[in-house]
């Protein structure tokens, strides 16, 4: 699941730590009593791991939270509006983010890099509230999808992605969606 509409919405925020809307947090809880799950796993961001903690505490069961499903980190560009960014860097970025991650951030691999890993260390049925990047790392990691793909998928706040874990050596996964 996607978090809540963060209080700072527009903004490239990656790992700067801002907390969702109260209705951004509402919403993600009420999203979650229509689903099935044994364990809440959240990004360790408060607007990941606030709703978490909420839907763990309503269903209780165990929740825990994991920095490798943090959004991508935006290096330089961290907070940034992404219309006030150089046009060129910022194309290229979105055209090829492992080939040119933002100044000082993080390639697109190495996200997928750190949610595979995580992926790995899921045993039961389990709710991952997270972030866009990372949702979409996982879909990378699970379908193959390459990143123009993944980022063609629209992931409104609350969104739900659905997916089943095969696990082995070439983990693989199958996909369905709930959008808001």
């Amino acid at each position: 699941m996607r978090h809540g509409a963060p209080q700072l919405p527009g903004l490239l925020l990656g790992h700067f730590d801002v907390p969702s809307e109260a209705h951004g947090v509402e919403q993600c809880v009420r999203r979650a009593r229509t689903l099935e799950f044994e364990r809440v796993v959240t990004s360790d961001l408060s607007r990941a791991r606030a709703p978490g903690a909420i839907i763990a505490a309503e269903r209780k069961v165990e929740h825990h939270a994991d920095a490798r499903w943090r959004e991508l980190y935006f290096g330089e560009w961290e907070g940034a509006d992404p219309a006030t960014l150089p046009p060129e860097p910022l194309g290229a970025f979105w055209d090829d983010p492992d080939r040119h991650p933002p100044p000082r951030g993080e390639r697109w691999g190495e996200l997928c890099g750190r949610v595979e890993d995580a992926l790995r260390t899921l045993t039961a049925p389990t709710l991952v509230v997270t972030h866009a990047g990372a949702m979409r790392a996982a879909l990378a990691a699970l379908c193959g999808l390459d990143a123009r793909q993944c980022w063609a998928v629209d992931l409104p706040y609350a969104a739900v992605l659905s997916l089943r874990v095969w696990p082995g050596p070439q983990m693989s996964g199958q996909m369905t969606a709930l959008l808001p």
